[in-house]
């Protein structure tokens, strides 16, 4: 289905890596105004080069002032934010509970859910003006059931479901929809590298994340709202 976002701003955060970018590319070719943030310098010129997009900004939204500078530079340029995609986030696995450092625990945690949640609060503010808004986070099928060595992965994307199914009640009458994908493994080229003996030809494309992100997004998906939507290929 061809889905016209055309007049609609769209914040991505994080769309500089693989699912970013193929979630960037969707949008673009729906006619959307995209605003990417990215932390690496290095994914900034290949961005550039290969997407269609409003402003491409760095920021750390695991840091409450970046986040405030970045919603209000929005704002202030574009005057609204129709959607937020936020695929920010990262893994670590491979430890028990019991060897599992603190810190490696606060990087989870922070990356994964901190960041989520300051995001949202701070964009939220914008869509409640306007009374309405999507709202769409990456989270993971392991976050609704852990495999062992994941402890903190898992955890934090529990965590962030349920900070989706808490938006989506307390700004229904917004107009506002929060909603979360839950990927398997997604087919990316770290992933094929990290797991090189694995049948890739059973994980999720980062294709077929981007279009179910696009149509929960979508006017088409108004009736989806503070749901957890499997996106496990054939893994």
């Amino acid at each position: 289905m061809k889905y016209d976002f055309s007049n609609k701003l769209v914040l991505v955060t994080g769309g500089t890596g693989a699912l970013g970018r193929a979630v960037v590319d969707a949008f673009s070719a729906s006619n959307a105004l995209s605003v990417v943030t990215y932390i690496s310098d290095r994914e900034v010129e290949s961005a550039m080069a290969r997407m269609k997009i409003a402003d491409l900004i760095k920021a750390d939204i695991t840091k409450e002032d970046q986040v405030i500078k970045l919603v209000s530079g929005v704002v202030k340029k574009h005057g609204r934010i129709d959607v937020l995609v936020n695929v920010v986030g990262g893994y670590l696995g491979g430890k028990k509970v019991s060897e599992l450092e603190a810190n490696e625990w606060d990087k989870m945690m922070n990356l994964n859910l901190r960041s989520s949640f300051l995001i949202s609060k701070h964009v939220l503010p914008v869509m409640v003006r306007a009374k309405q808004g999507k709202i769409v986070h990456i989270s993971s099928r392991t976050g609704l059931k852990s495999s062992g060595h994941d402890s903190a992965y898992a955890a934090s994307k529990s965590g962030l479901i349920r900070l989706v199914e808490s938006i989506s009640e307390e700004e229904k009458e917004h107009g506002i929809n929060a909603n979360c994908v839950l990927p398997s493994i997604i087919d990316t080229d770290a992933n094929r590298k990290a797991m090189p003996n694995a049948d890739s030809s059973k994980w999720v494309k980062t294709r077929d994340v981007a279009n179910l992100v696009l149509f929960l997004c979508s006017e088409e998906a108004k009736a989806i709202n503070g749901a957890a939507i499997p996106a496990y290929g054939l893994a």
